[in-house]
Protein backbone atom coordinates (compact mmCIF):
# COMPACT_ATOMS: atom_id res chain seq x y z
CA UNK A 1 0.00 0.00 0.00
CA UNK A 2 3.08 2.92 1.07
CA UNK A 3 3.96 1.70 -2.76
CA UNK A 4 0.99 3.64 -4.79
CA UNK A 5 1.71 7.23 -2.70
CA UNK A 6 5.48 6.63 -3.38
CA UNK A 7 4.88 6.30 -7.17
CA UNK A 8 2.24 9.48 -6.74
CA UNK A 9 4.64 11.70 -5.42
CA UNK A 10 7.14 10.54 -8.04
CA UNK A 11 4.56 11.60 -10.49
CA UNK A 12 4.27 14.47 -8.89
CA UNK A 13 7.40 15.49 -8.76
CA UNK A 14 8.20 14.48 -12.55
CA UNK A 15 5.54 16.92 -13.41
CA UNK A 16 6.69 19.72 -11.71
CA UNK A 17 10.05 19.36 -13.03
CA UNK A 18 8.88 19.28 -16.63
CA UNK A 19 6.81 22.68 -15.64
CA UNK A 20 9.48 24.58 -14.45
CA UNK A 21 11.87 23.01 -17.49
CA UNK A 22 9.10 24.53 -19.68
CA UNK A 23 9.01 28.11 -17.86
CA UNK A 24 12.45 28.14 -18.17
CA UNK A 25 13.22 27.26 -21.53
CA UNK A 26 10.22 29.68 -22.84
CA UNK A 27 11.87 32.71 -20.18
CA UNK A 28 14.97 31.98 -21.93
CA UNK A 29 13.66 31.99 -25.29
CA UNK A 30 12.51 35.32 -24.69
CA UNK A 31 15.56 36.63 -23.58
CA UNK A 32 16.98 35.49 -26.60
CA UNK A 33 14.90 37.09 -28.75
CA UNK A 34 14.90 40.66 -26.79
CA UNK A 35 18.58 39.88 -27.36
CA UNK A 36 18.37 39.23 -30.95
CA UNK A 37 15.86 42.04 -31.71
CA UNK A 38 18.57 44.65 -29.80
CA UNK A 39 21.62 43.31 -31.86
CA UNK A 40 19.76 43.81 -35.46
CA UNK A 41 18.34 47.20 -34.90
CA UNK A 42 22.07 48.27 -33.32
CA UNK A 43 24.72 49.26 -35.67
CA UNK A 44 27.68 50.56 -35.17
CA UNK A 45 26.86 53.37 -37.88
CA UNK A 46 24.91 54.98 -35.09
CA UNK A 47 27.55 55.15 -32.52
CA UNK A 48 29.74 58.09 -32.30
CA UNK A 49 33.20 57.65 -32.12
CA UNK A 50 34.97 59.74 -29.88
CA UNK A 51 38.32 61.93 -31.07
CA UNK A 52 37.01 61.43 -34.29
CA UNK A 53 37.38 64.83 -36.85
CA UNK A 54 34.60 62.82 -39.23
CA UNK A 55 31.14 64.01 -39.20
CA UNK A 56 28.29 62.54 -39.59
CA UNK A 57 24.97 63.05 -40.67
CA UNK A 58 22.90 60.07 -39.04
CA UNK A 59 19.39 58.74 -40.30
CA UNK A 60 17.46 55.78 -39.37
CA UNK A 61 14.59 53.77 -41.51
CA UNK A 62 12.57 51.27 -38.97
CA UNK A 63 9.58 49.45 -39.55
CA UNK A 64 8.45 46.67 -37.64
CA UNK A 65 5.62 44.82 -35.82
CA UNK A 66 4.72 45.88 -32.11
CA UNK A 67 1.66 43.31 -29.81
CA UNK A 68 0.12 46.85 -28.96
CA UNK A 69 0.98 49.98 -31.66
CA UNK A 70 -0.70 52.87 -28.94
CA UNK A 71 0.98 51.33 -26.26
CA UNK A 72 4.54 51.23 -28.17
CA UNK A 73 3.95 54.86 -29.15
CA UNK A 74 4.17 55.82 -26.09
CA UNK A 75 7.14 54.03 -24.60
CA UNK A 76 9.02 55.04 -27.72
CA UNK A 77 7.69 59.21 -27.04
CA UNK A 78 9.38 58.67 -23.16
CA UNK A 79 12.36 56.79 -24.03
CA UNK A 80 12.94 59.64 -26.78
CA UNK A 81 12.43 62.50 -24.25
CA UNK A 82 14.22 60.41 -21.94
CA UNK A 83 17.55 60.75 -23.79
CA UNK A 84 16.90 64.45 -24.28
CA UNK A 85 15.47 63.55 -27.72
CA UNK A 86 12.02 65.24 -29.14
CA UNK A 87 9.32 64.34 -31.26
CA UNK A 88 8.56 65.85 -34.44
CA UNK A 89 5.87 63.95 -36.45
CA UNK A 90 3.81 61.32 -35.22
CA UNK A 91 0.18 59.86 -37.07
CA UNK A 92 -1.25 57.27 -35.07
CA UNK A 93 -4.65 55.85 -37.04
CA UNK A 94 -6.50 52.61 -37.13
CA UNK A 95 -7.68 51.47 -40.57
CA UNK A 96 -11.13 49.79 -40.90
CA UNK A 97 -10.60 47.01 -43.22
CA UNK A 98 -14.10 45.36 -43.04
CA UNK A 99 -17.14 45.47 -41.12
CA UNK A 100 -20.27 43.51 -41.21
CA UNK A 101 -23.58 43.40 -39.55
CA UNK A 102 -25.32 40.74 -38.08
CA UNK A 103 -28.83 40.92 -36.97
CA UNK A 104 -28.74 38.78 -33.81
CA UNK A 105 -32.73 39.35 -32.63
CA UNK A 106 -35.75 41.85 -33.25
CA UNK A 107 -34.24 44.83 -31.52
CA UNK A 108 -30.25 44.24 -31.82
CA UNK A 109 -27.61 44.25 -34.43
CA UNK A 110 -23.67 42.90 -33.60
CA UNK A 111 -21.18 45.22 -35.73
CA UNK A 112 -17.79 43.32 -36.41
CA UNK A 113 -15.17 45.36 -37.37
CA UNK A 114 -12.13 44.38 -38.61
CA UNK A 115 -9.14 46.77 -38.34
CA UNK A 116 -5.86 47.75 -38.56
CA UNK A 117 -3.22 50.52 -35.96
CA UNK A 118 -0.88 51.77 -37.28
CA UNK A 119 1.57 54.79 -36.41
CA UNK A 120 4.53 56.68 -38.14
CA UNK A 121 6.62 58.99 -35.47
CA UNK A 122 9.69 60.69 -36.84
CA UNK A 123 12.12 61.80 -34.00
CA UNK A 124 15.14 63.73 -33.20
CA UNK A 125 17.93 62.54 -30.74
CA UNK A 126 20.90 63.71 -29.72
CA UNK A 127 23.80 61.83 -31.62
CA UNK A 128 25.60 60.39 -28.39
CA UNK A 129 21.94 58.83 -27.67
CA UNK A 130 21.06 57.20 -31.13
CA UNK A 131 23.12 54.10 -30.60
CA UNK A 132 21.42 53.62 -26.58
CA UNK A 133 17.69 54.31 -28.26
CA UNK A 134 17.96 52.14 -30.35
CA UNK A 135 18.56 48.95 -28.44
CA UNK A 136 15.98 51.19 -25.63
CA UNK A 137 13.15 51.03 -29.11
CA UNK A 138 14.08 47.15 -29.61
CA UNK A 139 12.41 46.13 -26.44
CA UNK A 140 8.74 47.14 -28.55
CA UNK A 141 10.09 44.73 -32.06
CA UNK A 142 7.63 42.02 -31.88
CA UNK A 143 8.95 41.42 -35.86
CA UNK A 144 11.29 43.66 -37.76
CA UNK A 145 10.52 44.10 -41.33
CA UNK A 146 13.17 46.52 -42.34
CA UNK A 147 16.18 48.79 -40.64
CA UNK A 148 18.46 51.30 -42.61
CA UNK A 149 20.96 53.33 -41.18
CA UNK A 150 22.51 55.82 -42.81
CA UNK A 151 25.83 58.18 -41.86
CA UNK A 152 26.86 60.57 -44.53
CA UNK A 153 30.16 61.84 -43.96
CA UNK A 154 29.39 65.28 -44.41
CA UNK A 155 33.16 66.57 -43.37
CA UNK A 156 34.40 68.37 -46.31
CA UNK A 157 31.21 69.97 -47.22
CA UNK A 158 31.36 71.74 -43.72
CA UNK A 159 34.65 72.72 -44.52
CA UNK A 160 33.81 74.03 -48.19
CA UNK A 161 31.29 76.27 -46.69
CA UNK A 162 33.23 77.34 -44.12
CA UNK A 163 35.70 78.64 -46.99
CA UNK A 164 32.78 79.71 -49.24
CA UNK A 165 32.15 81.95 -46.27
CA UNK A 166 35.72 83.17 -45.84
CA UNK A 167 35.94 84.41 -49.39
CA UNK A 168 32.37 85.93 -49.39
CA UNK A 169 33.43 87.21 -46.51
CA UNK A 170 36.82 89.06 -47.53
CA UNK A 171 34.58 90.19 -51.15
CA UNK A 172 32.37 92.11 -48.57
CA UNK A 173 35.48 94.29 -47.05
CA UNK A 174 37.12 95.01 -50.41
CA UNK A 175 33.85 95.93 -51.91
CA UNK A 176 32.54 98.05 -48.57
CA UNK A 177 36.53 99.64 -49.15
CA UNK A 178 36.16 100.60 -52.81
CA UNK A 179 32.88 102.38 -52.29
CA UNK A 180 33.51 104.30 -49.52
CA UNK A 181 37.17 105.40 -51.45
CA UNK A 182 36.40 105.42 -55.49
CA UNK A 183 32.43 105.52 -55.30
CA UNK A 184 31.78 108.90 -56.82
CA UNK A 185 29.63 108.28 -60.18
CA UNK A 186 25.99 107.22 -58.82
CA UNK A 187 25.62 104.16 -61.60
CA UNK A 188 29.17 103.01 -60.38
CA UNK A 189 27.91 103.09 -56.24
CA UNK A 190 24.05 101.16 -57.10
CA UNK A 191 26.41 98.58 -59.23
CA UNK A 192 28.65 97.94 -56.94
CA UNK A 193 25.88 98.16 -53.75
CA UNK A 194 24.02 95.43 -55.55
CA UNK A 195 27.54 93.35 -55.97
CA UNK A 196 28.16 93.43 -52.09
CA UNK A 197 24.23 92.67 -51.37
CA UNK A 198 24.60 89.41 -53.35
CA UNK A 199 27.84 88.42 -51.90
CA UNK A 200 26.10 89.18 -48.39
CA UNK A 201 23.45 86.98 -49.43
CA UNK A 202 25.89 84.01 -49.97
CA UNK A 203 27.99 84.54 -46.93
CA UNK A 204 24.21 84.52 -44.83
CA UNK A 205 23.38 81.02 -47.21
CA UNK A 206 26.64 79.74 -46.45
CA UNK A 207 26.21 80.17 -42.70
CA UNK A 208 22.29 78.86 -42.83
CA UNK A 209 23.75 75.52 -44.39
CA UNK A 210 26.46 75.28 -42.11
CA UNK A 211 23.65 75.84 -38.96
CA UNK A 212 21.87 73.24 -40.64
CA UNK A 213 24.02 71.00 -41.32
CA UNK A 214 25.84 71.07 -37.47
CA UNK A 215 21.67 70.44 -35.96
CA UNK A 216 21.45 67.36 -38.23
CA UNK A 217 25.31 66.12 -37.09
CA UNK A 218 24.11 66.96 -33.49
CA UNK A 219 20.66 65.39 -33.75
CA UNK A 220 19.97 62.47 -35.83
CA UNK A 221 16.64 61.60 -37.00
CA UNK A 222 14.45 58.64 -36.40
CA UNK A 223 11.64 57.35 -38.75
CA UNK A 224 9.31 54.66 -37.51
CA UNK A 225 6.45 52.92 -38.94
CA UNK A 226 4.80 50.80 -36.31
CA UNK A 227 1.77 48.51 -37.01
CA UNK A 228 0.44 45.70 -35.62
CA UNK A 229 -1.96 42.67 -36.32
CA UNK A 230 -5.62 42.66 -37.72
CA UNK A 231 -7.42 43.45 -34.58
CA UNK A 232 -11.28 42.35 -34.34
CA UNK A 233 -13.91 44.46 -32.47
CA UNK A 234 -17.58 43.22 -31.61
CA UNK A 235 -19.78 45.92 -30.70
CA UNK A 236 -24.05 44.94 -30.03
CA UNK A 237 -26.33 47.70 -30.29
CA UNK A 238 -30.11 48.39 -30.20
CA UNK A 239 -31.50 48.37 -34.23
CA UNK A 240 -34.25 50.81 -35.03
CA UNK A 241 -37.38 49.58 -35.28
CA UNK A 242 -39.54 48.60 -38.93
CA UNK A 243 -41.62 51.23 -40.17
CA UNK A 244 -43.69 48.25 -40.76
CA UNK A 245 -44.66 48.08 -37.21
CA UNK A 246 -46.28 51.76 -37.74
CA UNK A 247 -48.71 50.47 -40.82
CA UNK A 248 -52.44 50.65 -39.83
CA UNK A 249 -54.47 47.13 -40.09
CA UNK A 250 -55.83 45.81 -42.96
CA UNK A 251 -59.59 47.29 -42.18
CA UNK A 252 -58.39 50.74 -41.86
CA UNK A 253 -56.30 50.52 -45.20
CA UNK A 254 -59.77 49.26 -46.50
CA UNK A 255 -61.78 52.54 -45.48
CA UNK A 256 -59.11 54.67 -46.33
CA UNK A 257 -58.95 53.57 -50.09
CA UNK A 258 -62.94 53.90 -49.90
CA UNK A 259 -62.66 57.59 -48.76
CA UNK A 260 -59.58 58.39 -51.04
CA UNK A 261 -62.07 56.85 -54.08
CA UNK A 262 -65.10 58.58 -53.03
CA UNK A 263 -62.88 62.04 -52.87
CA UNK A 264 -61.88 61.28 -56.60
CA UNK A 265 -65.55 60.45 -57.58
CA UNK A 266 -66.01 63.96 -56.43
CA UNK A 267 -62.85 65.45 -58.08
CA UNK A 268 -64.46 64.34 -61.53
CA UNK A 269 -67.71 65.37 -60.76
CA UNK A 270 -66.39 68.94 -60.07
CA UNK A 271 -64.67 68.58 -63.05
CA UNK A 272 -67.34 67.82 -65.42
CA UNK A 273 -69.84 70.43 -63.97
CA UNK A 274 -66.86 73.35 -64.49
CA UNK A 275 -67.32 72.32 -68.65
CA UNK A 276 -71.00 72.88 -67.98
CA UNK A 277 -70.83 75.86 -71.16
CA UNK A 278 -69.57 73.46 -73.26
CA UNK A 279 -71.43 70.67 -72.79
CA UNK A 280 -74.11 72.70 -73.79
CA UNK A 281 -72.76 74.36 -76.65
CA UNK A 282 -71.99 70.56 -77.81
CA UNK A 283 -75.87 69.56 -77.05
CA UNK A 284 -77.38 72.70 -78.75
CA UNK A 285 -75.17 71.83 -81.69
CA UNK A 286 -76.17 68.73 -81.82
CA UNK A 287 -80.01 69.51 -81.81
CA UNK A 288 -79.66 72.19 -84.98
CA UNK A 289 -77.85 69.73 -86.79
CA UNK A 290 -80.37 66.72 -86.54
CA UNK A 291 -83.17 69.63 -87.47
CA UNK A 292 -81.03 70.49 -90.32
CA UNK A 293 -81.00 66.93 -91.39
CA UNK A 294 -84.87 66.43 -91.08
CA UNK A 295 -85.42 69.61 -93.42
CA UNK A 296 -83.15 67.97 -96.01
CA UNK A 297 -84.73 64.85 -95.86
Amino acid sequence: MKTIPRIGMAALLLVLAYSCKEASEAKTEEVATTESSTDVISSSAAVEKKDSNRKFVRTVDLQFKVKNVAKSTYSIENVTNKFGGFVTYTNLQSHVNEKEETRVSQDSILETTKYTVENDITIRVPNTKLDTLLKSIAKEIDFLDSRVIKADDVTLQLLSNKMAQKRSASTENRIEKAIDEKGKKLNNVIDAEENLANKKEQNDNAKLNNLSLNDQINFSTVSIKLYQREAIKHELYASEKSINKYRPHLGLQIWDSLKTGWYMLESIIAFIVQLWALILIGVLGYIGYKKVNRKQQ
